[in-house]
Order: C-alpha cells, then structure tokens, then sequence
C-alpha cells in the first residue's frame, strides 16, 4: 500500500452524480447464517451514515419498483475519486455476490445553456412592461430577477434532494437524424424550443422537482433525467405532456425507466426480505 495520497478529480462547477442499480441474489444471501446477515446490514446502513456525513454528499436509498432492479443508489458528490470508491463499498456492502448491478450511469449537475439572460430580461421589461433603463421599478425588477437567477444557479449545480417517495431515472440524448438534428438547429431556434419545454415543465412546480445532469462524454446517452414526486400520477404526467413538446416529440430518444421508492434502511431490509 502506498502512503501517497491520491489527488482529488473535482469538476470546475457542479458535482459527480453515479446512479446505480442492483439485483440482490437471494440465492446467496440465504447461504448466510443469522449473524452473517445481520453484520451484512449493519455494514450497509453504517456506510450509508458515513456518506451521508461527508460534506457535499448525498446519497439516496430506493426500493426498485420492478423486476429489472431491486435496490438503487442515488450518489452526489463533488470528488468523482470518492465516487469511485464509495460504489466500490456499496457494491460489496451485503456480502460478495449478494448485488450484482443491472445498470449504473455517470453524469454531473450542470447549468443550461437555456436560460435568461440579464440582458434578454432587461429586453423584455423595455418592450413588454414598457419600463425605461435606469428607472427605479427597473432596477428594481432586474435585482429581483438576478437573486432569483443566483439560486436557479445554486439549485442546478448544488441540489439538496428531497426526501419525497417517488423517484424515477432515465437516461435520454437528443436525435441527429436527416430533417431531426436537434445539434443542426441554430441556437436562437434551440432556445425558443426549450422555452415551451420549459413552460410544459413549470405547470407542475410543486408536483415535481426535477435534475437534468449532463452525462456527454462520460456516459452512453447525453443527459440523465431524475425526478422526485409525492404520487406516479404525476410522474406519468409529465412525461406523457413532454412527449407532445416539440423538443422531446422530434428530437429526443429515450433509455429505460427505473422507478423506486425511498425507504428508511429498516423498511428497505424487511421490503426486500434481508
């Protein structure tokens, strides 16, 4: 073992989010004795205490609502090394070959490239409110408007995830095919089109809270979509209206959807019979 210390990889903005997701051989676990099974969970659930005290980290538990997964993690956290090696010790935490991982994803928080401008929204209260540079209703309008754009910002780049049951993931990248190159529009053109995605995506503030990551060049797909809810109905919600929205209807092609639910760890272990 080397004494040198291993340098930090810490992105210039935002933070490593790993999606991970196992199926729990049963057939193994129960060659467990009492005891051995009891260690294997106290392991788990004093892991998941330490991670979650480490600073900027989060990590979220999931019961996985199908077949294709049974258990799921939900990492943020700024060093990808600590990433590396905090999924190292997940996987292994119950015991060797108790989880075997069906799918994982690697992207990072990041800001869109979207968004409204300082001077786009000093262009609309000029020729929409009729307000005057300079003038006091003006700079007040443009002050509350750069708070709210600083912690949009923060929200995008450093969230603080709710503890809200529902959660759903799935990777999506926006086509290149002849007549849908979404990357052959011009920006003007992109940006109007991801406006009306966005007024689709506000009508359900308060019902949704949603993480667009961006995964280009570190994983298959082009950005993972996160979505935290109190009921599937709105789940489903958005994403059937999405569907009609231009930018997702002639431009985006979708992975697989994993649905879970967040459970305190002892009705986690009791719900997946460890």
């Amino acid at each position: 073992m080397s004494d040198k210390a291993i340098d930090a990889v810490v992105p210039a903005e935002g933070w490593h989010v790993l999606h991970l997701f196992y199926k729990i051989e049963q057939g193994q676990w129960q060659l467990f004795s009492t005891e051995e099974k009891l260690r294997a969970k106290t392991n788990l659930a004093a892991l998941v205490q330490e991670v979650r005290a480490m600073p900027d980290t989060q990590l979220l538990v999931f019961s996985m609502v199908s077949p294709k997964a049974d258990i799921g993690f939900m990492l943020l956290t700024p060093d990808l090394q600590n990433a590396n090696a905090i999924e190292k010790r997940l996987s292994l935490s119950l015991g060797a070959d108790v989880l075997t991982p069906v799918f994982s994803y690697l992207s990072m928080t990041e800001l869109s490239e979207y968004t409204t401008s300082d001077a786009e929204y000093a262009q609309s209260l000029e020729a929409e409110e009729k307000l005057a540079p300079g003038s006091t209703e003006f700079e007040e309008k443009m002050n509350a408007f750069r708070t709210r754009m600083t912690k949009y910002n923060r929200d995008k780049l450093y969230p603080n995830l709710p503890p809200w049951p529902v959660f759903c993931f799935y990777p999506m990248s926006k086509r290149r095919a002849p007549g849908q190159n979404w990357y052959a529009l011009d920006f003007p053109e992109r940006k109007k089109l991801m406006g009306g995605h966005a007024r689709v995506g506000r009508k359900y503030h308060g019902k949704i809270l949603q993480l667009i990551t961006g995964s280009t060049g570190l994983d298959d797909a082009e950005w993972g979509v996160t979505l935290f809810a109190h009921d599937t109905f709105q789940v489903k919600a958005i994403v059937y209206e999405m569907r009609f929205d231009p930018v997702s209807a002639d431009y985006a092609d979708f992975g697989e959807f994993y649905i879970g639910l967040q459970l305190p760890l002892d009705e986690l272990f009791q719900r997946l019979q460890l």
